[in-house]
């Protein structure tokens, strides 16, 4: 497919126009054409002062950088903690539409864990041909010390982060799952805060499904994939690598918002193969543990005998069934680029379904077909790293240079099951307020599914902008920014808010 846009919100003309702050930066209504989600909006908009966005804007830094709501950069010196940019337009989706996009996002997830718990159990998928064998036992994030543990309700990714990208055919497509630590909700729920103090006429008038809820939601499915040893009430803690890990921000955010304790490694103790903190009151024992600390570094007796940010003997505890672990160990493999195009294979085979929501076609250069293609089309595709994450280690074809493409092609050559390629989809833009004025801007969204007793999915999600004109990565560490996701209420419905099946 081309590499162009489509306006989401489709104002005409006046929004691909740049326009100076002092023409107001909105854009102009004459010969627009808006859609159906947007109508309300941009009658708000039309109706505001000239200077409002620019001043909103800047009440926003203000707040955002009051509050501390930064990010971590690795390797680039100078001040490693920036603050994430945050775009005052929203993104909106209709009700209709987010109604379709939850029931694909809770299959894809359901199948993923189902996945996950197979390849660590019976390998039916496996031993049927679906999944090359090789491709999971191989994989260098399938954790053999995995096999036959028994997990609570088998669920393996209690927390999965799902990006879509929306096409030209106004079609969502997922891009990437993400099912060990998925990063951003705490972006979701500070951008709607900020908006809801920016902008209170405008929530008086458009009706937007809550987001506050989603604290509540995680601590009750966490609280639900408890070992059934545990207390009532079991206790829950958020296991931290630390201030200097990029999510930071997140993991306080998190603890805070949930009422539970912050814990880093240092701060438990396992005994007898159970679980505990260390508290001015004695040891506590600790049943669930959201952990945001990969495999490798959490238990130096099993993993990374460096690691000192672990917990030594806390896999043990695990394989007895005294802890859960959140998102389970060996989760990685699901979220692997070299799996993501079989998940659609994993709806129909764990699910007898046909799959709500289709991945974007790609390129398997392990196969000498698509590895082919892929060398003789380079300047049109989009090259990934199978492992590679935060935008780095790819290749985008048509903005790389002739010198670009050809170091690429050299890496692919010499390790071409390291990579998958996709076409340049024709993604959709969002109106974005920018130095000059409102401009489209590329955009993807993250949704977050949570899989406890039940599946809940929080309305809207993080939508990442991508802030240079026509770049294509959202990413924060390569420049970009952040907006308000708005799911539409339906007047005869209050279901889109409470997140439950239709």
């Amino acid at each position: 497919m081309p590499l162009t846009a489509f306006d989401e919100m489709d104002l005409g003309p006046a929004a691909s126009q740049t326009q100076s702050q002092s023409q107001s930066g909105q854009a102009q209504s004459q010969g627009s054409s808006v859609r159906a989600p947007y109508r309300d909006y941009k009658r708000w908009l039309d109706a505001a002062p000239g200077d409002m966005l620019a001043r909103r804007r800047q009440e926003a830094d203000l707040l955002f950088r009051r509050l501390g709501i930064t990010f971590a950069v690795y390797g680039e010196g100078g001040d490693t903690e920036r603050l994430i940019p945050f775009d005052v337009v929203p993104r909106i989706i209709a009700a209709k539409e987010w109604k379709r996009l939850r029931r694909g996002l809770k299959q894809r997830v359901k199948a993923l864990n189902a996945f996950l718990d197979d390849i660590y159990h019976k390998r039916e998928i496996l031993r049927a041909g679906t999944i090359p064998e090789d491709l999971i036992l191989k994989n260098a994030a399938y954790v053999n010390h995995m096999r036959d543990v028994t997990i609570a309700r088998q669920t393996y990714t209690h927390i999965a982060g799902i990006d879509l990208v929306r096409t030209a055919e106004n079609e969502f497509y997922v891009l990437e799952d993400n099912c060990r630590t998925p990063s951003g909700v705490s972006y979701m729920l500070e951008n709607r805060e900020a908006m809801m103090r920016l902008f209170p006429d405008l929530f008086a008038q458009v009706r937007v499904a809550p987001v506050g809820h989603y604290p509540d939601a995680l601590l009750q499915t966490l609280r639900d994939s408890a070992p059934p040893n545990c207390d009532a009430e079991p206790t829950v803690a958020l296991l931290t690598p630390g201030v200097y890990n990029s999510a930071y921000f997140e993991h306080v955010f998190l603890a805070e918002q949930m009422g539970i304790e912050l814990v880093e490694g240092g701060d438990l103790v396992v005994k007898d193969d159970i679980v505990y903190m260390r508290t001015v009151g004695g040891l506590k024992r600790v049943d669930v543990l959201y952990r945001r600390l990969d495999d490798d570094f959490l238990d130096p007796k099993v993993f990374r005998k460096d690691s000192m940010i672990g917990v030594p003997g806390i896999f043990a505890a695990y394989k007895a069934g005294n802890i859960t672990l959140s998102n389970a160990v060996g989760t990685g493999v699901a979220d692997d680029k070299s799996i993501y195009p079989y998940v659609p294979d994993m709806v129909r085979f764990y699910l007898g379904e046909e799959p709500i929501l289709a991945n974007v076609p790609t390129y398997v250069l392990r196969r000498p077909d698509d590895l082919k293609y892929t060398l003789e089309h380079l300047g049109e595709l989009v090259v990934k790293e199978v492992h590679g994450s935060g935008g780095y280690g790819m290749l985008v074809g048509p903005k790389s240079t002739a010198a670009e493409i050809e170091t690429f092609r050299a890496k692919i050559i010499a390790k071409p099951e390291a990579y998958i390629a996709q076409p340049t989809l024709a993604l959709s833009t969002c109106p974005t307020f920018v130095e000059s004025g409102i401009a489209p801007r590329h955009v993807d969204l993250r949704p977050f599914v949570l899989s406890g007793e039940t599946m809940r999915v929080v309305p809207g999600g993080l939508t990442r902008v991508a802030l240079r004109e026509g770049s294509l990565v959202v990413n924060s560490s390569q420049g970009g920014g952040t907006k308000d996701t708005w799911v539409l209420e339906e007047d005869e419905s209050d279901d889109i808010a409470a997140g439950e099946d239709d």
